[in-house]
C-alpha cells in the first residue's frame, strides 16, 4: 500500500472508533484525494479546532467554495457539530475526516461520484 492508502486506512479507523460511524470507503478515498497534498503535511493535515480563523477557513474554502453552500450560521454550527462528534479532546482531528463528515452532514456525496 502507498502512503495515501495508509492515511485513508487511518482516517477510516478514526471514523469507526472515534466518531462511531461506518465509513463509505469510496467516498472517503475521494474526499481524501480532494484534500490534495495537504494530507502529507503534519500541520495542514489536521484541523485546529480551537482556532476561530481555522474554522473560518474550513467554512469558506471547503463548505462554500468546494461544496457550493451559501454562507449561513448553519455552516459554523455544522463544523462545530462535526468536531464534537470527533471529540473535542481528540488532539489530531484529520482534515479529510472532518471534510468527510461535513460532506455526509450536508448530503453532498454526489459531488464526489
Amino acid at each position: 500500500m502507498g502512503k495515501r492508502d495508509d492515511l485513508i486506512a487511518k482516517y477510516a479507523d478514526d471514523l469507526k472508533n472515534k466518531c462511531g460511524m461506518a465509513p463509505d470507503m469510496d467516498l472517503l478515498t475521494k474526499v481524501t484525494i480532494g484534500c490534495g497534498p495537504s494530507i502529507y503535511d503534519a500541520d495542514a493535515s489536521t484541523v485546529a479546532a480551537s482556532q476561530p480563523s481555522e474554522l473560518e477557513t474550513v467554512k469558506k474554502n471547503f463548505l462554500m467554495k468546494k461544496l457550493g453552500l451559501s454562507d449561513s450560521p448553519d455552516l459554523m454550527a455544522a463544523i462545530k457539530s462535526v468536531l464534537e462528534t470527533y471529540g473535542m479532546s481528540e488532539r489530531n482531528k484529520y482534515r479529510a475526516v472532518v471534510y468527510y463528515m461535513l460532506v455526509k452532514h450536508f448530503g453532498k456525496e454526489a459531488l464526489y461520484r
